[in-house]
């Protein structure tokens, strides 16, 4: 097996490169089927912003101060998950601009932040997903036939075929998503000679700076393949979405969100910034369930109990209102959270098992019982009953440990242990 049918075969990698194309940015792995697709071109992206001369950019929603004021609520809403007042806004640009890609791409990010918050499992908006986006594309193309200079035409053209590749790789048709991150790929690069006119071109340019130098580092091995990709520079990648994050319009809060998941994680180590990111995601959004779940995640990493329990408990209230975005995920995260703080601050063992039991409940009903807050959750019972002198629920809890899976996990080891002396 050469690399590229490694690669082919690979969901767990496919879906790392398809990191570069979840929002305004597109790459995927060199599959079979790019040999029949012409290649994928070098090309390096720059951090250079150049205003580009003589660029007629009459008709440019993306440009246009108007429509920013008018749709400022619009994407306010759409972030703060109250999307049918979103939509409805969408819809009366789509009206009075039938022809321009906008109002479908951004009905299109509507269903998309419906889908995420359930870790992409809710597939019942695909269709919805890929209609809109696709229609955007369509737009767009006219757009860009007429005006091979038009960029914000090749903005929404990278914008549109990166969703569509980034959904169509976590369903697993990887054909379909190969086409749409070459053609994302090759509009980014047509796109970013328009870095000076607007921060909303820069925001693809940061995605990529930034994680083409991560998987490089992180599976070496790819390099080859690699060298048909853009070059990268993390630093200038990390700087550059803090720009997108402070001037932007339509991108800044999705340079927010990235900026978050990137300083929070296991690689950069930086929690405290990815703190101050999330405070102010919160603050502008405090019904995103994504948001919020994220924010408490990072204040019980830090230490910050106050604000972690202040939010596991608003996202168990916002659940069982049944607010937009608020499902199993959420409370799996907040149910952990509570019991932890139960167990360990306030040492109320009787709700700290309520918590613990609620977490498993949720994580298996949404199919997530590998490791993490399911394995936590089960371990700490098994500690509980431990200290009861009950025998068999601490057998029962170690077993579920056993069975989470993550057995580098001390929690794992420590049961196995357990469990061999008890048999």
């Amino acid at each position: 097996m050469n690399i590229v049918q490694f690669l082919a075969s690979s969901r767990r990698l496919f879906l790392t490169l398809a990191l570069l194309v979840t929002f305004f940015s597109a790459a995927a792995q060199v599959a079979d089927t790019a040999r029949h697709l012409g290649g994928i071109k070098e090309v390096e992206l720059t951090d250079v912003e150049v205003a580009p001369q003589a660029v007629d950019t009459k008709g440019w929603l993306l440009l246009d101060q108007d429509v920013q004021q008018e749709l400022n609520g619009a994407v306010h809403n759409l972030y703060n998950f109250k999307f049918d007042r979103a939509d409805r806004q969408f819809r009366s640009l789509r009206r009075r601009y039938p022809q321009h890609p906008m109002a479908y791409f951004l009905m299109g990010l509507s269903t998309w932040w419906k889908i995420l918050p359930t870790n992409m499992s809710a597939t019942q908006y695909d269709r919805t997903f890929f209609a809109y986006m696709d229609t955007a594309t369509t737009k767009a193309k006219a757009m860009y036939d007429a005006d091979k200079h038009n960029y914000e035409a090749c903005f929404f053209l990278s914008a549109a075929y990166a969703f569509d590749a980034r959904l169509h790789a976590e369903r697993h048709d990887w054909r379909k998503a190969t086409v749409s991150s070459k053609r994302a790929l090759d509009y980014l690069d047509k796109s970013k000679e328009a870095n000076g006119l607007s921060p909303e071109f820069l925001f693809g340019q940061g995605l990529f700076n930034y994680y083409a130098v991560w998987i490089a580092d992180e599976y070496p091995w790819l390099r080859p393949v690699l060298f048909f990709f853009p070059k990268g520079n993390r630093d200038t990648g990390i700087a550059q979405l803090r720009q997108v994050g402070q001037t932007g319009f339509y991108t800044a809060t999705e340079a927010r969100f990235f900026l978050m998941r990137i300083l929070g994680s296991e690689r950069e180590h930086e929690e405290t910034a990815a703190l101050a990111v999330a405070t102010q995601l919160i603050t502008d959004f405090p019904d995103n369930s994504y948001f919020e779940r994220n924010y408490a995640m990072l204040c019980f990493r830090e230490g910050d109990w106050a604000g972690c329990e202040k939010a596991s408990r608003s996202i168990l209230r916002k659940l069982n209102e049944g607010m937009p975005g608020y499902e199993g995920y959420s409370g799996r995260y907040a149910t952990y959270f509570l019991g932890f703080l139960m167990q360990y601050r306030y040492h109320r063992m009787t709700d700290a098992r309520d918590y613990y039991q609620r977490c498993i409940v949720f994580s298996e009903t949404v199919a997530n019982t590998s490791g993490g807050y399911y394995q936590g959750a089960a371990f700490n019972l098994a500690k509980l009953a431990e200290a009861d002198a009950d025998l068999g629920g601490t057998r029962r809890y170690f077993q579920m440990v056993v069975a989470g899976g993550d057995h580098a996990a001390p929690s794992y080891k420590e049961a196995t242990a357990w469990l061999r002396g008890h048999k």
